[in-house]
């Protein structure tokens, strides 16, 4: 268990890891960012700082020697880069096990898949050939996913026909793929789970979230879903959790479907660290997220995930951002990410409208 002035080092400077080291500050924890972007909207919140790329090994030795343990902000943290520092004789959370399985589509769907959980039918795909027997397995509409370094929609195709079906591969690059079943789903939900180092877990409510242009918009908490579905997201993420043997926090997302006489959950795709959709955390939780994934880190025992109101959280993307000071209603907490530069698509903040708990909104 890290004791107060202990040092976390954090591998990226975005805003999640902005939040996480505002989160250890609080908790008398000091962290070091570790990321190659000069520019890091995270460097403005410590003074700890290492600028270098991810495989400069001299720089990640220097680094190991300095904190007490590792953690990440975001799941495509090189291999390489995760075993220098477990070399090095310094923790890393969550483990290396948990980046290997997110950073593969493939590799993630057949771990979900093998826990007994349900996912959309895939295959694997790294030709033409491969992708025109899949789609015969398959059917359209399909979605075709490079198995690595795809989010916000990007690295990915839908395909709705047989003329889709032939430029689809060269679409994505001619890379490593998997092919996944369109799924006919009514809803997107989320559940960000923390699980400590003793094995405990500790779920936050589903979260129901709204994409535009592939981007998360709003996560509305309470969402649309029966309490019974909710707890059943919160199980299903509970298990993944242990059967990874997991430590900090996770993002398990899922569409809700509609069956004859119920609803059915399949699992999308999970993300080993904090995530965009657990934002609302902030306002409405004695234990954000962010927190929540300091004290795992960090050997302390889990807060409470409960939440005392209402709760939707609103994405500012691109020049968004500049709007936020002059329409603030007062029942809004602002969140600026401190980006040196507005770009369209880029996400600068968010905001979150809070609401007496069980109110219409």
């Amino acid at each position: 268990m890290l004791k107060s002035g202990a040092t976390i080092g954090i591998f990226g400077g975005g805003q999640l890891g902005r939040m996480m080291a505002l989160a250890a500050h609080r908790l008398g924890l000091n962290t070091h960012i570790f990321c190659p972007d000069p520019n890091s909207p995270a460097f403005a919140v410590t003074p700890h700082k290492t600028i270098a790329d991810y495989e400069d090994f001299a720089a990640l030795s220097e680094f190991a020697s300095k904190v007490d343990c590792v953690t990440y902000e975001f799941e495509n943290v090189p291999a390489a880069t995760a075993s220098a520092i477990i070399e090095a004789g310094t923790e890393l959370f969550p483990s290396a096990k948990a980046l290997e399985i997110s950073q593969d589509r493939l590799v993630e769907k057949r771990f979900i898949s093998t826990v007994g959980i349900n996912v959309a039918p895939f295959a694997k795909v790294d030709s033409q050939a491969e992708l025109e027997a899949a789609v015969s397995k398959i059917g359209l509409p399909a979605v075709l996913k490079t198995r690595r370094f795809g989010y916000d929609g990007k690295g990915q195709t839908i395909l709705r026909s047989d003329e889709d079906t032939k430029t689809a591969f060269n679409a994505i690059g001619s890379q490593p793929a998997i092919l996944e079943g369109f799924v006919p789903f009514d809803r997107e939900i989320s559940v960000i789970i923390a699980r400590d180092q003793h094995g405990h877990v500790a779920p936050y409510d589903p979260a129901e979230n709204v994409h535009e242009n592939h981007i998360l918009k709003t996560s509305t908490v309470p969402g649309n879903i029966s309490s019974e579905l909710g707890e059943a997201a919160k199980n299903i993420a509970s298990q993944i959790a242990i059967a990874l043997d997991y430590v900090g926090v996770m993002g398990v997302e899922f569409f809700v479907l509609p069956t004859e006489n119920d609803e059915q959950l399949i699992v999308n795709e999970i993300a080993p660290r904090v995530h965009n959709s657990g934002h609302w955390t902030e306002a409405v939780c004695i234990v954000n997220q962010f927190e929540q994934h300091i004290r795992a880190v960090a050997g302390w025992p889990l807060g409470q995930a409960d939440r005392h109101s209402d709760v939707v959280m609103e994405n500012l993307i691109g020049d968004q951002i500049n709007e936020v000071t002059t329409a603030v209603e007062s029942n809004t907490q602002i969140h600026d990410y401190g980006k040196a530069e507005v770009r369209a698509g880029r996400k600068m903040g968010h905001i979150n409208r809070i609401f007496p708990k069980n109110s219409d909104q």
